[in-house]
Order: C-alpha cells, then structure tokens, then sequence
C-alpha cells in the first residue's frame, strides 16, 4: 500500500462497487422477466407474440416446412420478409377471386433495396403502376391485413 497512493485505492474500491451493483441490478431484472408463463390465461409471453399470419402458417405447413417466419418456395424471388408474409396473403386473396386467380404475381427485392412487384413475369416497381384495379386493390387489402396482424 505505501507504493499505490491512497487516491487510486479510493477510485478502485469505488469502481468495484459500482460494478458490483450493476451486476446484482442485472441479475434482479433478469430474474423479473418470465419467459414461459403469461401473467393471465389469454395472453402470451412477450417472446411468443410475433407470429406470421396465417395465410403464411398455412403456405409453410402446406410445404411441410413446419411454421416459420416467412414462405419462401424455389424459383421465387427472394424478399425481405415482411414483404413475403406480404405475399402470401395476398396469393390466399388471389386464389380466392376466380378472375384473379390466373395471375402469377411474385415480390422480390430489387438490387436498389426497394420492392418489386412482379405480375406474368412483368417487373413493377410500386403499387400504383399494377396493370389492373382489382390487383392493385387485393395488394392494397393484403397490406392492410399485415399491418393489422
């Protein structure tokens, strides 16, 4: 101790205890936190709210790839995947409207960044230069349906 001042002992001791009640701060919110039971019956716990929509539940069943984030099948144009949970429920609206059906409609991720909306193998860059209302309107509804989610 007669070669180390008094100052930095004092700084030292101190920086350790601010340290230490950093750490016992960490550990008591840590263990707050709980990760497997709701606090009520209907809720779920935070880590398990973010869910893809059904219509994308269903395209990844249907592959028999299980649930996962987003339905991406070969041969398709990647997107990001907001934008392929996107597509899927607008392909659910699709094959629900009998006119609308015969449209082959794919988003994808241009080398820009942006979207890419592409219809009978047409590259659109935004939602207003779509070929056809009723398109344009189902594209409309299924961002609608994903914001809602």
């Amino acid at each position: 101790m007669s070669d180390i001042p008094v100052t930095i002992w004092i700084v030292g001791g101190i920086a350790i205890l601010i340290i230490a009640v950093a750490i016992i701060r960490l550990i008591l919110a840590a263990r707050r936190i709980n990760l497997t039971s709701p606090e009520s019956p209907d809720q779920q716990s935070e880590w398990m709210r973010t869910t893809p929509p059904p219509e994308t539940m269903a395209a990844t069943q249907a592959d028999g790839e299980g649930i996962t984030l987003y339905d991406h099948d070969a041969g398709e144009k990647l997107a990001a995947p907001f934008a392929e949970q996107i597509e899927d429920i607008l392909r659910a609206r699709l094959e629900a409207d009998p006119y609308l059906r015969s449209l082959q409609v794919d988003l994808g991720t241009g080398p820009d960044g942006g979207l890419e909306i592409w219809v009978n193998g047409v590259r659109y860059t935004d939602i207003h230069q779509l070929p056809d209302d009723r398109l344009r309107q189902a594209f409309q509804e299924a961002i609608a349906d994903w914001q809602a989610a």
